[in-house]
């Protein structure tokens, strides 16, 4: 038996991709040869279109920031201590520069894919894709990556050979939904990730990659969050690397070994975010004792 024949990927994501996706795909093209034949990209309600100028303006305190920390206070959301939090880190320079975003046409990766501009019909947090692209990405994709923030449902899932696959930055066998916030919380000696085929459950799915970072010396919520996506970088090439190799199956796990369920929405509770606030603010403390 020859060596397994290269997949064709296509990419479903909103208008941006963080660097670490990006990388993660230039990954992938370098190590298996794979063909990213197609990019389908959705405008995402939930997400404003001011949050990638926020995320890409590390070194002070900008109009665009206060907008969207008013709007969170507006909304009554106490995420937005959390997130005041950590855009002072920035100012201070305490960096996540695999979070930086870059708009998906700017990508010179994908600049040989196909792109496909899309309005998914969408149902609180979950999209679902309409049939003329379902159909073009069954005729021209092997597998999809999903690399943007919403739930996705329907006939997607299925239309690929290998299915949609996508990152839970967790392992979904103890935190699905909310993960590193509570990894960080609960002083866990290490944080996992899970490369899994989607189904229509919240984290749920099989389990296509897996893998787990050291993390005991991490300080704040942001510095697990980039671990992690420093591992994912090399996990998504693992797993497509597993969908190539017929030895290889997905783990299938059980509704009884699936972890609990957090939801995003206790982000908005106050001693939830006022918490992790805390520990983010005590933990630069003492990093800046140690350094």
């Amino acid at each position: 038996m020859g060596p397994p024949k290269p997949l064709t990927v296509g990419i479903l994501t909103d208008s941006h991709l963080e660097e670490w996706q990006v990388r993660a795909i230039e990954h992938l093209q370098f190590e298996t040869g794979v063909d990213v034949s197609l990019v389908v990209s959705y405008v995402d309600e939930f997400e404003p279109a001011a949050k990638s100028v926020a995320l890409n303006t590390r070194d002070c305190l900008g109009l665009v920031d206060m907008g969207l920390f008013l709007d969170f206070l507006r909304r009554r959301d106490a995420w937005a201590l959390v997130l005041a939090e950590r855009k002072l880190g920035w100012i201070f320079g305490h960096d996540e520069p695999l979070a930086y975003q870059r708009a998906v046409e700017d990508v010179e990766c994908l600049t040989d894919a196909k792109r496909i501009p899309c309005e998914p019909r969408s149902e609180g947090a979950w999209i679902e894709l309409p049939g003329a692209v379902v159909d073009r990405v069954e005729e021209e994709c092997d597998v999809v990556v999903h690399f943007g923030s919403r739930l996705v449902r329907g006939e997607i899932l299925t239309a690929p050979e290998y299915g949609v696959i996508g990152f839970h930055p967790a392992d979904i066998r103890k935190y699905r939904g909310l993960g590193p916030e509570l990894l960080f919380l609960n002083g866990e000696a290490t944080a996992g990730s899970t490369l899994q085929r989607l189904d229509e459950t919240v984290d749920g799915g099989e389990i296509v990659a897996f893998d787990t970072v050291d993390i005991r010396t991490c300080y704040t919520l942001w510095e697990i969050e980039e671990r992690i996506r420093a591992m994912q970088i090399r996990l998504l090439t693992d797993g497509i690397k597993n969908l190539q190799d017929p030895t290889v199956e997905p783990t299938l796990v059980s509704a009884d070994e699936l972890g609990e369920l957090y939801y995003n929405t206790d982000r908005q509770r106050l001693t939830f975010s006022a918490s992790l606030a805390a520990k983010n603010l005590v933990g630069r403390l003492k990093q800046t004792v140690i350094n």
